[in-house]
C-alpha cells in the first residue's frame, strides 16, 4: 500500500504581512474540492504566522471554510482589534517609558512594551477553538502543527507541536521540539514582537517572537515529517542586487528599526532553503542502497515558494492614513512616514485596505504559480 504524502505548509511572521498568506491560502482552496479536509497534514507557524498556522489547523477537517474564516477576519481586521490605540493608552504608555527613562529606571513599575494587545487575546479566544486540534489529529486531518516561540532566558528557539503519537520532541543545536497542547499563551508568545509586545510566560520561561534567532525555519515541518513543503514568504524576492547609489543619508529611526525586523522576520529563509536544495542535491548523487544503510536518515524533500511580487514595504506607503491618528503621529515622529520607515509601518499595518491588498497580492501571486501548486498537491 502507498503511503500518503504528508504535504508541509510553513507560514512566516511579519506582523500585518502575514495578510499575504491568506491570498494565497485562498487560491490554493480554489483548487480544493469544497468540503474537503486540508491539503497539508504538517502545519507550521511563527510570530503572525502562528495565528494563522493554529487557525487552519483547528479547522483542518474543512479546509475551504478554514480559509473562509481566515478571510473574514482579516478582510475587516482594525488596528483597535491588535493593539491599545486610543489616545489614552498610547499615552499612558509613553508617560510610563519617559519616567522609567528619566528615573534611570527606578520607577515600581517600568514598562513592559510599547503597545498593549490585549485585544488581540480576546479576538483570539473568540475566534479559535483550539480544542478543535485534537480532535482533528485524532480524526487523522492533521498530523501536527507547531507553533515556534524564542526564550528570552535561554536563548533557544522553540517549536511547541501537537501532533498524533508517531511524533517525538527533538533537540538540535539552539532549537528544540517540545510536545505542548497549543493553547493562546503560545500564539501571543510567538508573535510578541521584541519592544512593541510583551513577552509571554510559557512553563518556566518568557518567550517572544518565534522569528528571533530562527535559523532554520523549515526545521519543524521536517522534523515533524514533511515528504514536500510550501512555504509562504512575506519579502520580496531580489531578482537583482538593488542599485548602489553615489551618497546616502543618515538612517533615521524608523529605517534602523524596519531593517532590524527584516533581519529578524526575512533573512533566515533564504539561507535554509540553499541549505536544503544542497542536501537534495548531495541524496540524488547517492546510490539507493547506500541510503537505505547509513545511519543517518536522509531522504529527498522538495521546497516551493511563493512570496509577494510587490514589497509590502512600499505597499504600505499607500495605506498609512488608515491608522488611527495616534500611532501615525507614533510612526511620523521617527520618521516611518516616508520610504525609507515605510518597512515598519508595514509590520503594523493591521487595517482593512492594507490587509485586503496584501490578500489580493497573495491570490494573485498564488495564481501566477497555479502549475507549480497543482505539482505539489498532485
Amino acid at each position: 500500500m502507498k503511503q500518503e504524502i504528508k504535504r508541509g505548509l510553513v507560514l512566516m511572521g511579519g506582523g500585518a504581512r502575514a495578510a499575504y498568506q491568506i491570498g494565497v491560502l485562498k487560491a490554493i482552496a480554489e483548487l480544493q474540492p469544497r468540503g474537503e479536509a486540508s491539503p497539508f497534514k504538517i502545519i507550521c507557524g511563527t510570530s503572525a504566522g502562528a495565528i494563522n498556522a493554529a487557525s487552519l489547523a483547528s479547522m483542518a477537517d474543512d479546509y475551504n471554510h478554514a480559509v473562509a474564516q481566515m478571510l473574514r477576519v482579516w478582510g475587516n481586521f482594525h488596528v483597535a482589534q491588535v493593539f491599545q490605540s486610543d489616545v489614552g493608552s498610547i499615552s499612558k504608555t509613553a508617560l510610563r517609558w519617559l519616567a522609567a527613562l528619566t528615573l534611570g529606571g527606578l520607577g515600581k513599575r517600568n514598562p513592559l512594551s510599547l503597545l498593549n494587545r490585549k485585544p488581540l487575546r480576546e479576538l483570539l479566544l473568540r475566534s479559535l477553538d483550539f480544542s478543535r486540534i485534537q480532535h482533528v489529529i485524532d480524526e487523522g486531518h492533521l498530523h501536527a502543527v507547531s507553533i515556534t516561540a524564542s526564550g528570552y532566558n535561554s536563548g533557544q528557539s522553540v517549536a511547541f507541536f501537537q501532533g498524533n503519537d508517531q511524533v517525538n520532541p527533538w533537540s538540535r543545536a539552539r532549537r528544540f521540539g517540545s510536545r505542548s497542547d497549543i493553547s493562546i499563551d503560545h500564539l501571543m508568545a510567538s508573535s510578541a514582537i521584541p519592544y512593541l509586545f510583551e513577552a509571554v510566560k510559557l512553563h518556566r520561561e518568557f518567550f517572544g517572537d518565534g522569528s528571533m534567532r530562527l535559523m532554520a525555519p523549515l526545521s519543524s515541518a521536517l522534523q515533524l515529517g514533511s515528504d514536500r513543503i510550501l512555504v509562504i514568504g512575506n519579502q520580496r524576492k531580489e531578482v537583482l542586487p538593488r542599485e548602489r547609489r553615489t551618497r546616502y543619508e543618515y538612517p533615521n529611526f524608523a529605517q534602523i528599526a524596519g531593517h532590524i525586523l527584516d533581519s529578524i522576520f526575512l533573512d533566515s529563509l533564504e539561507t535554509d532553503l540553499e541549505r536544503l536544495e544542497r542536501i537534495n542535491k548531495t541524496i540524488d548523487v547517492i546510490p539507493t542502497r547506500h541510503l537505505k544503510k547509513s545511519e543517518i536518515p536522509l531522504r529527498r524533500v522538495d521546497a516551493y515558494v511563493i512570496a509577494p511580487s510587490i514589497d509590502p514595504g512600499e505597499l504600505a506607503l499607500e495605506f498609512e492614513h488608515e491608522l488611527p491618528r495616534t500611532i501615525r503621529y507614533l510612526l511620523k515622529g521617527i520618521g516611518a512616514s516616508n520610504n525609507q520607515g515605510s518597512g515598519l509601518a508595514s509590520y503594523l499595518l493591521f487595517e482593512k485596505g492594507y490587509c485586503r491588498a496584501l490578500i489580493r497580492l497573495g491570490y494573485q501571486d498564488a495564481l501566477q504559480e497555479k502549475s507549480m501548486l497543482e505539482e505539489f498537491l498532485s
